[in-house]
């Protein structure tokens, strides 16, 4: 009896060791997370991109890290959102226009002619920025802190003073740009849709002759080595962020996410300070190889914004709702009331 009651003892504290074991979470395997960006390597969203990959990596223990595929090789941003819902990529670092293609209505922050300062633009950016982090958790994305692209100039081979000189370029237009394509044809503009990897071939066999960027992205992407002015009028803000799917973000544990997450808000910042301080470089850089900053008019400019302005009401209720472009005025008008203007 005494060698029964052994027996059963030892079985039954296998069986609870067995219990125990399987009850317990199993150790969770390293994440890798694929990500996308058209930013070259060695560009200053790269630099800080690379940084913040490598600490997410140290943050974890190695257990979350971020592979980045830079420079378009995964495609335009088109391609990128795709491949996310496909379960091919898991996130992507992207201007507007990728955004856009997971939640149009975030274009209402980059409207032409929209913002006075980067001040006026930040205060209202940061009022909205909740409200498009919800509207994307609900698509499925969750929106990750705002990145930087900075002012946008035209570009061209020859001097642009009026509208009707920019009318006589061929110039480039992002296929995927709503707003941009607006604005061309409520000016009557003469645009090339391309995606954004074509466009430095495209200016070297005169396909096109003009086209729009920051300086930062200007000088990056090699387009200064093919244009010889740029426009002192800024058409419109470019803005963008790094956008991760929510089903990939369920891979790790919630202390990874947050540490992964409050790693890329800091990127965010980053990036904005980064960048801003690169585009005054790159415009000296342009200056001092030769591109010729051209002044706009008083009446070009005068043009320009009353158009922008009328594409303003006219995207209303197609691209954002009426109520978010109100938002937009609202936060800027407050910011103004609060700045007035010396």
């Amino acid at each position: 009896m005494r060698h029964l009651a052994s027996r059963a003892t030892v079985l039954a504290a296998a069986t609870l060791a067995g219990l125990a074991a399987a009850a317990a979470p199993a150790a969770a395997d390293p994440v890798e997370l694929r990500v996308a960006t058209l930013a070259p390597p060695g560009s200053t969203w790269m630099k800080i991109l690379d940084k913040g990959a490598a600490k997410v990596s140290d943050k974890t223990e190695k257990r979350v890290s971020l592979k980045w595929y830079a420079g378009g090789v995964q495609g335009d941003e088109r391609d990128y959102v795709r491949k996310i819902r496909l379960g091919q990529l898991d996130g992507a670092a992207v201007t507007s226009v990728g955004l856009s293609m997971i939640d149009e209505s975030i274009r209402v922050l980059e409207l032409p002619r929209m913002f006075a300062s980067i001040d006026e633009m930040d205060y209202v950016a940061d009022k909205m920025w909740p409200y498009f982090v919800a509207k994307f958790e609900k698509k499925g994305f969750k929106l990750t802190d705002r990145g930087e692209i900075g002012w946008i100039y035209f570009y061209s081979k020859s001097e642009v003073t009026t509208l009707d000189q920019l009318k006589g370029l061929k110039l480039w237009q992002w296929g995927d740009d709503s707003i941009v394509s607006a604005m061309y044809k409520k000016l009557g503009l003469n645009g090339t849709p391309l995606g954004v990897p074509e466009v430095d071939s495209a200016l070297q066999t005169g396909r096109i002759n003009g086209c729009y960027g920051s300086p930062l992205t200007t000088v990056a992407l090699q387009w200064n080595t093919k244009i010889k002015y740029q426009t002192e009028m800024p058409m419109s803000y470019g803005i963008g962020a790094t956008v991760m799917s929510l089903d990939a973000l369920k891979k790790m544990s919630a202390d990874d996410q947050k540490t992964m997450l409050d790693l890329a808000k800091k990127m965010g910042k980053d990036i904005r300070k980064g960048v801003r301080k690169d585009n005054v470089e790159a415009g000296k850089q342009m200056k001092s190889k030769g591109v010729k900053l051209t002044t706009t008019p008083p009446a070009m400019v005068d043009q320009f914004t009353k158009a922008a302005e009328e594409v303003w009401n006219e995207l209303a209720g197609k691209i954002y709702s009426k109520d978010e472009l109100a938002m937009v005025l609202k936060y800027r008008d407050e910011y103004r009331k609060k700045h007035p203007a010396k």
